[in-house]
């Protein structure tokens, strides 16, 4: 297994470069990390700090690391913190993100690229962020003897650890100071293939970051121009399949409101969006003053960052991604905000989802037509639309708390020295 786990490591690199001049992410890939090693020893030569070091896949898994972070950045003000990002979706994004002292995408995963980075770094402890498992940056850091924590950790039945050929990944799960995972099920796979000590269940951390954000919430004063008090649909991380059923709705509803974020916001993407709806504006052009709202009843939002504020404006939420491969996007910075949520078909891979329709705070809708009556029905039923809206917000507040799981056992494990 090791064999293939080095081909797989050694062509990555390879295709990404291949890919890169047609693809714009497999660029940021590849030019992310030339000279990347260099590139941290210089930005820590003068570092005199124990360094705590993070590593997340992507912007999701920072998201559900974030609050651990920067509990720990509050309680052990005298430790410098550095992020690792694999994908470029999350490096690029947080690449500023103000809490951190350095923020470096992860050199490729080798014997010798992961000792050297360690060698520079030379962290006091390691988060790892839900998954994402790099055989020799794991190794390495166990051999040092450096405390190595799983945060959120998720396991299913259909991972490498639990088949025949999954020695090395199991491998990997022994280095592993202690696992903290989201729920029973994880701990009970664990324990069929005879790990059973040093695991916790302490919940999933996203819960709390999406409390945090809804609890410092700022108002967005184009938005509540555009809006006017009226009814809204907030529809977040669309994709075209998610617009070809949602159109529908907004262009023979002209008198609701629908804001609309697409997931991608380049230039044919947003193109396309305007063609999907009628009576639409871009948020862009909310700028000039001079426009009369009342004569659109759509808004996208061509710009990042303004979502997770956009569902606290919404009567009901609709998150994107439900009709896709990848499956139902971030259903809990909608729900937060006690709003009903409604996402499509796909949604089964994420617990989040499938737990917040069992407590009747989310509806699945499968098509144009369906989606018309569901939210016909919640506008139009008091009773139906409260129960929801409660049902939903209740459910994150039940599940917060993982945070606190993590943080405590670094104190009374005393990881960190204040």
């Amino acid at each position: 297994m090791k064999f293939l786990y080095n081909i797989f490591i050694a062509l990555y690199p390879l295709i990404a470069r291949l890919i890169s001049a047609k693809n714009k992410k497999a660029k940021l890939w590849v030019d992310g990390r030339k000279q990347i090693l260099s590139t941290i020893e210089h930005s820590l030569k003068d570092n005199k700090n124990d360094i705590v070091w993070m590593h997340c896949s992507s912007l999701g898994e920072f998201e559900q690391g974030r609050p651990v972070l920067e509990k720990l950045k509050l309680l052990y003000p005298q430790y410098k913190f550095l992020i690792t990002f694999f994908s470029p979706s999350g490096y690029e994004v947080q690449k500023k993100y103000v809490h951190a002292d350095w923020i470096f995408y992860l050199p490729m995963d080798n014997f010798q690229n992961a000792n050297k980075f360690l060698d520079i770094v030379k962290p006091v402890l390691v988060l790892y962020v839900k998954y994402e498992y790099w055989y020799y940056y794991l190794s390495a850091i166990k051999k040092r003897n450096i405390p190595l924590l799983l945060i959120s950790g998720v396991f299913r039945e259909s991972q490498p650890f639990f088949k025949w050929y999954g020695g090395l990944y199991k491998e990997m799960l022994h280095c592993f100071t202690h696992i903290f995972v989201q729920d029973k099920d994880c701990v009970e796979l664990l324990q069929q293939i005879n790990f059973k000590e040093n695991i916790s269940i302490s919940g999933d951390t996203r819960f709390d970051r999406v409390l945090e954000i809804a609890n410092k919430f700022v108002p967005i004063e184009l938005v509540e121009k555009f809006i006017d008090k009226q009814q809204v649909i907030v529809a977040g991380s669309t994709w075209t399949d998610d617009d070809e059923v949602l159109a529908h709705y907004a262009n023979a509803h002209t008198a609701i409101k629908l804001i609309i974020a697409p997931h991608e916001i380049e230039k044919e993407r947003i193109v396309e969006c305007k063609k999907f709806y009628k009576h639409s504006i871009l948020y862009s052009e909310l700028l000039n003053t001079a426009i009369n709202t009342s004569a659109y009843n759509v808004l996208i939002i061509d710009n990042i960052g303004m979502l997770s504020r956009l569902y606290n404006y919404a009567s009901i939420c609709y998150v994107g991604g439900g009709f896709g491969d990848d499956g139902v996007h971030n259903v809990l910075e909608a729900a937060v905000y006690h709003k009903p949520v409604v996402f499509g078909t796909e949604y089964a891979k994420y617990r989040e989802a499938v737990e917040l329709i069992n407590k009747q705070g989310a509806f699945s809708i499968s098509s144009a037509l369906v989606l018309e009556k569901l939210l016909d029905e919640l506008l139009q039923n008091e009773t139906l639309y409260i129960t929801t809206a409660y049902n939903a917000g209740n459910y994150v507040k039940e599940k917060s708390g993982a945070t606190t799981t993590v943080i405590e056992y670094v104190y009374e494990k005393r990881l960190l020295i204040n």
